[in-house]
């Protein structure tokens, strides 16, 4: 038995409740998808949809994915024969997301504090044009360093 996926699938539903009963959650973000405007280590604030309304293109976004959650940008908002789609994509990443539907969206982040493993709190602000090739850059970098110093 796995205990540790176990735990992380018990936290999981536990967040995902929690904003379906209109509750804000804080979770560290991992990754660097959203890089740099999210930090790995960061500390984000998630407040579900009910409260702001639906998300707008610019805005970070949580996504329910069957491993979790993910933050991305809201990118483009496609209406085809009235069934309207989400499109989200992170600020480093070489592709967008596939479309989704509104249900699929868990929330909006709201604001972000820094840790001490990321002193420096996220930017979090509304951006409908980020850089994707620089930021993916800038990635391929990091890991690269950090490949090397390892």
């Amino acid at each position: 038995m796995n205990n540790g996926r176990n735990n992380h699938e018990k936290v999981k539903d536990i967040g995902l409740t929690l904003l379906s009963e209109g509750k804000t959650i804080r979770i560290k973000a991992h990754g660097y998808s959203m890089y740099p405007s999210i930090k790995p280590g960061s500390m984000i604030l998630i407040e579900p949809l009910s409260i702001k309304g639906l998300p707008r293109p610019g805005e970070i976004i949580a996504i329910r994915r069957e491993q979790g959650l993910i933050v991305h940008r809201l990118s483009k908002i496609i209406n085809i024969n009235g069934i309207i789609s989400y499109i989200a994509r992170g600020d480093s990443n070489a592709i967008a997301d596939n479309p989704i539907n509104i249900n699929k969206i868990a929330g909006r982040i709201i604001r972000s504090e820094g840790t001490g493993e990321n002193p420096v709190p996220a930017d979090i602000s509304v951006n409908t044009s980020p850089n994707y090739i620089i930021n993916r850059i800038r990635v391929i970098v990091i890991l690269l360093f950090k490949k090397i110093l390892s």
